[in-house]
């Protein structure tokens, strides 16, 4: 049982920041280089609900498979526990609040005529992208410093 414990929570480990690395750093730049700012961002916009919620459901994953794995001392995995709790409520952050402000003030600004407002709404868009994506960013430094973790959370490996 242990066995299929570590093997989820590597699992689910490697799926959100291996998304992560693979989102920000080659489809996301591909998708803007390829469509152009107004098409990239629709079909980026489309992306990131899914994409938030494989970091919710990967970050249940991870706490869930610590819990079960250190239920009778989490104390000795403190710091790994307070990297993931980190990176939750992180993720939750910039998905469920930043996230829908994006989508409120892009869906304003395309609705917008030309002009001030527009103009306005467009750099208020920006700002929160840069919030967004400093988020995004230190939830994956986070996840890659829990990583060197994993021997301790873990434990040494079992050769049949």
């Amino acid at each position: 049982m242990r066995a299929l414990i570590v093997y989820a929570h590597i699992l689910a480990l490697v799926v959100w920041l291996g998304g992560m690395i693979f989102f920000s750093f080659i489809a996301a730049p591909s998708i803007f280089s390829a469509l152009g700012r107004d098409a990239a961002g629709t079909v980026v916009g489309a992306i990131f609900p899914k994409y938030f919620m494989v970091g919710y459901a990967s970050s249940l994953a991870l706490l869930g498979t610590l819990w079960a794995m250190w239920r009778t001392n989490l104390g000795a995995v403190r710091g790994p526990l307070l990297i993931l709790a980190a990176c939750a409520a992180l993720s939750i952050v910039s998905g469920a609040v930043v996230g829908a402000k994006a989508r409120d003030v892009k869906t304003r600004m395309y609705a917008a005529a030309a002009g001030p407002e527009k103009e306005k709404l467009r750099a208020d868009f920006h700002k929160i992208h840069l919030v967004s994506t400093v988020l995004n960013l230190v939830v994956l430094l986070l996840l890659a410093v829990y990583v060197r973790y994993l021997p301790l959370v873990v434990g040494p490996p079992v050769i049949p």
